[in-house]
């Protein structure tokens, strides 16, 4: 999954700008957004993913919706739990701050320790579905062609 990626960041020049994004599908841009919210949740929970920076890119896009296209309910439903909270509460979650402020906002938003708590569960099951997906896609035997290469 992480070489794929890297496959595709190379095809968007090392960098996802309004520019580079066009030259992605919706399916890359799936899997980019989904290895970053995976590190993200495993490493420290949907605070840490909206405190990082990550929100615009997972919550304002249509990742929710694609993983629903894959089938992955459980963890789009997740997505959309937590861009609610993220539409709610961004400015606080977004702000610089101490790290002891930092660890004060996992108490200030127990509902985003329930997701992150939620995805742990779904996470082994969800990376080998998007896997898959790639494989049926024909992207890991090259036989992939979307019309942009």
């Amino acid at each position: 999954m992480a070489n794929l990626a890297a496959d595709f960041m190379k095809k968007a020049n090392g960098r996802l700008t309004s520019e580079t994004l066009s030259a992605l599908s919706a399916d890359e841009l799936t899997l980019l957004a989904y290895v970053d919210f995976r590190r993200e949740m495993l490493e420290g929970g949907m605070v840490q993913l909206i405190h990082n920076g990550y929100g615009p890119f997972i919550f304002e896009n249509p990742f929710a919706l694609v993983l629903k296209r894959w089938g992955l309910r459980d963890v789009a439903k997740i997505v959309y739990e937590g861009r609610k909270i993220y539409y709610e509460s961004r400015e606080v979650i977004e702000r610089d701050c101490s790290d002891e402020d930092f660890m004060a906002l996992y108490e200030q938003f127990p509902k985003l320790d329930k997701l992150d708590d939620a995805f742990i569960e779904l996470e082994p099951e969800v990376t080998c579905a998007v896997v898959e997906h790639f494989i049926n896609s024909g992207y890991i035997t090259g036989e992939y062609n979307d019309g942009k290469s």
